[in-house]
């Protein structure tokens, strides 16, 4: 799209100024490793992840002393995991910076196909991001909390197509989805962590390869507990 298009607003985010309708979601429903390197994965390993068993739950909870880093608990794993600025919060806010308390399921997410050699193995849905893609962050739009093509103009939306490797795989936690409330938060995520673990707006970050490896036990009935 072109660079004069786009404005960013207090988030970071972006503020679109032409139009394009809504799109569908994740679902099908309508960081600290390099971004760069090319992640393939052989035929007969979708075969064998079919025949493993998927994780139930996975606990978040954050680190004593440290209320935006925090460990992701995965079976018998324990995963290092960036959380909002703001901690864990029991009511979020659009741009309060914290990561909502509560159990959310996995609804499906997205990769970049140019970063990834074949589709990464999971038994979630999962399709290819495309350069357009954007979700909606503003509170005023009927389009709240779900994707949408880019550019969208007057509406304030996030790139999904980012340069900084965060977002080349990313999992829709069904936060704030169904029944959706305008101004309790969007684009909450599980996503590639920048490096060190710095703070995400409200997301659950972890490193690449911890991501990628975790993909793989994780399924529709896989249910995330934050908090």
């Amino acid at each position: 799209m072109p660079a004069n298009s786009l404005a960013r607003n207090q988030k970071g985010k972006f503020i679109d100024h032409r139009q394009i309708p809504a799109c569908g979601g994740f679902d099908g429903t309508t960081g600290p490793e390099s971004h760069r390197a090319i992640e393939s994965y052989p035929a007969e390993d979708e075969a064998l992840l079919m025949k493993r068993t998927t994780l139930p739950i996975l606990r978040v909870r954050a680190l004593v002393g440290d209320r935006s880093r925090g460990q992701l608990l995965a079976g018998p794993a324990v995963i290092p995991c960036a959380l909002g600025r703001s901690g864990i919060a029991r009511v979020k806010r659009e741009g309060d910076g914290a990561s909502p308390r509560g159990r959310f399921r996995l609804r499906g997410g997205i990769y970049r196909p140019d970063r990834f050699g074949t589709r990464p193995p999971t038994a979630l849905p999962l399709r290819r991001t495309r350069p357009r893609d954007g979700w909606c962050d503003d509170p005023g739009d009927r389009r709240y909390n779900r994707p949408i093509p880019l550019p969208a103009p007057g509406v304030s939306a996030e790139e999904l197509w980012r340069g900084d490797g965060l977002y080349d795989l990313v999992i829709d936690l069904d936060y704030n989805r169904g029944p959706i409330r305008p101004g309790r938060g969007s684009a909450i995520f599980l996503h590639v962590a920048r490096p060190g673990y710095q703070p995400t707006e409200g997301c659950v970050a972890l490193a690449r390869p911890d991501l990628v490896r975790l993909l793989r036990r994780l399924g529709p009935r896989t249910r995330m507990l934050i908090g």
